[in-house]
């Protein structure tokens, strides 16, 4: 079955240092099938990854609302930050995409969206993410799982990578998959969740490129 990791960052987010060419070859050398580089408040780095990937690459955007953090994936184009959480799931509708929802109930992470914010933006939800692999709870997880269930959502298992040494642990090993945005939902709809926590040294690779921005600027 292919494999498919939805949130994966690009060194042009400021907490990443990841290389186009060191994401191909890792999804390679795992068996990665299907990204989607779903960088912080940009679309500039997908087309260097696509252009060098023998695999699908979806655009996609981990976009801060004023409530807090919404995927898009399918974009033809950037979203703006620090809009509603409302006017962003409807400004990724607006060009065909899927809203996913990244750990909505990491109780560590400040722009987590949250309970309040997800339940009013839930008619346009698409997906949730019920595994992330940088939560630091399990609880965490299993309560964004609980929730998708509930609601009858479609769920993902993601790396949420931001050194290409975390990809291929956490995945979906999903059913056929036309490239499509209603072709994906069918495909997860059909997947089976493969989840592994991120390396605890891992974790640390946003931080160190993060104060590596910070000294760039």
């Amino acid at each position: 079955m292919p494999r498919a990791d939805l949130h994966i960052h690009t060194h042009h987010s400021p907490d990443s240092n990841a290389s186009a060419t060191s994401i191909v070859t890792r999804c390679l050398k795992k068996g990665l099938d299907c990204i989607a580089i779903t960088d912080h408040n940009t679309i500039a780095g997908v087309e260097e990854v696509r252009q060098i990937a023998p695999f699908t690459v979806i655009t996609g955007e981990e976009i801060r609302s004023a409530g807090g953090d919404i995927i898009g994936l399918f974009l033809q184009e950037e979203i703006a930050p620090l809009l509603s959480p409302l006017a962003t799931a409807e400004a990724i509708k607006a060009q065909g995409g899927l809203v996913m929802v990244p750990h909505p109930f990491d109780r560590l992470r400040s722009s987590a969206l949250g309970e309040k914010y997800l339940e009013e933006i839930l008619p346009l939800v698409d997906i949730v993410e019920s595994f992330n692999a940088h939560n630091f709870f399990n609880k965490d997880n299993l309560k964004a799982g609980s929730f998708a269930q509930r609601q009858g959502l479609i769920e993902s298992a993601v790396s949420d990578a931001h050194s290409h040494l975390e990809l291929g642990n956490t995945y979906v090993a999903i059913g056929p998959f036309d490239g499509t945005a209603q072709g994906l939902k069918d495909a997860l709809a059909q997947g089976t969740l493969v989840t592994r926590k991120a390396n605890p040294i891992l974790r640390f690779a946003s931080t160190f490129a993060k104060l590596k921005y910070s000294k760039a600027q």
